[in-house]
């Protein structure tokens, strides 16, 4: 099993910064890919990026490509979601996932963007964007 907590979510203006965490535990051997998704009110889950746990191959949604970037520390079993130029439109829930290496090794991310592609989940950090 896999255990991610989120934290660094909160409160920013239009246009501003903040840098969202995702700690795993566990069996952190098995883990092939993890992404960031975000839910607001009312909308369905959506796939805002995703990073291979070994290397550096990085995939975005395209209404967040240039403005949010995914990096890893595997020192620390960290990924890390980099938000800048933050916008209304960018407040929701957002949550950290993993995916198995057992069932996806090979993937490529950008066939990996359904949340059913993922096998751990986050609780989740609210982002909430003012204008």
């Amino acid at each position: 099993q896999v255990q991610l907590v989120e934290s660094g979510g909160g409160l920013v203006q239009a246009g501003g910064s903040l840098r969202l965490s995702c700690a795993a535990s566990g069996r952190t051997v098995n883990i092939y890919h993890m992404g960031w998704f975000r839910q607001a009110p009312g909308f369905e889950r959506e796939f805002v990026g995703a990073i291979k746990w070994t290397g550096d191959t990085t995939h975005y949604a395209d209404s967040v490509k240039g403005r949010f970037t995914i990096s890893r520390d595997n020192a620390k079993n960290t990924v890390y979601l980099q938000m800048n130029s933050l916008k209304p439109e960018d407040t929701a829930v957002y949550y950290c996932a993993a995916g198995s290496y057992f069932r996806y090794a090979g993937s490529r991310l950008s066939d990996l963007v359904q949340d059913t592609k993922y096998d751990y989940w986050g609780q989740g950090t609210q982002v909430t964007v003012s204008s």
